[in-house]
């Protein structure tokens, strides 16, 4: 259930130009607290700008951010997990030759508060990580390398390290891409069944994903939010299929 009236993330009036090119132009995204909202839209649409202004990897030429009720507008990477918004890469961002335990172990040592962690660990600080990797299906793997587990498994690890730093705010950058159906499966009831005390904000291609896990769509085109709405609303847009939906549903 999302949080009546409390908004986790918003954006307003973003725009982000790239020389000529108007990467977003006016982008306004309201993401309610608790809330599963998905970003859609073809290749070039501006999701991976947006993403990246929203985690403070890049600035917008102009508009703000708004994380809880602090303007966050240009605030760095690491400042906003420290304030609660974490992100899942679609690029790898493991530390191949640790086992998982370890990777999750490097996580929770980096998140705010008195926690430190030395690379050896005691029982408890073991405990905290092996109960992450069961929140997200690893157990038994703990002391796998990251570099031999399957794809699938590597991509519940990447959740794992972001559900380490306990964030308020998760944004998950194309969490299923190159999985197997079994795997997509897998990966997307974990993310469907995490507690609604995080707040997800998804870029996604497979709209089965989508479907299955967002209370809300928002659609990109051409830098431009070109439709909002509930996931059976946005099904039913005559423009979202003309630009995007029906493409998608065709292939």
């Amino acid at each position: 259930m999302t949080i009546a009236g409390a908004v986790a993330l918003a954006a307003m009036g973003l725009r982000r130009d790239f020389g000529g090119i108007h990467a977003l132009d006016g982008v306004d995204l309201s993401v309610q607290a608790g809330e599963r909202r998905a970003v859609i839209g073809p290749n070039g649409a501006g999701k991976t700008t947006l993403f990246n202004i929203l985690t403070g990897e890049l600035a917008p030429t102009a508009g703000t951010v708004r994380l809880g009720d602090r303007d966050v507008t240009g605030v760095g990477t690491s400042d906003l997990a420290r304030l609660g918004l974490a992100r899942m890469y679609q690029r790898n961002e493991l530390f191949d030759r640790l086992p998982a335990r370890e990777n999750v172990a490097l996580a929770l040592a980096a998140r705010p508060g008195p926690y430190r962690l030395t690379r050896a660990g005691g029982a408890s600080e073991r405990a905290q990580a092996d109960a992450v990797l069961a929140r997200v299906g690893l157990e038994g793997r703990e002391a796998a390398a990251a570099n031999a587990l399957s794809h699938g498994e590597r991509r519940q690890l990447e959740l794992a390290l972001a559900l380490a730093q306990r964030p308020k705010v998760l944004l998950l950058d194309e969490p299923t891409a190159g999985m197997s159906p079994a795997e997509t499966a897998a990966i997307t009831k974990l993310i469907a069944d995490l507690d609604r005390s995080l707040t997800l904000l998804i870029v996604e291609h497979d709209m089965d994903v989508v479907f299955r896990i967002a209370d809300r769509i928002t659609v990109l085109h051409e830098g431009k939010v070109i439709a909002d709405g509930r996931p059976d609303e946005v099904r039913g847009d005559r423009l979202v299929n003309e630009v995007y939906l029906g493409r998608v549903l065709e292939a």
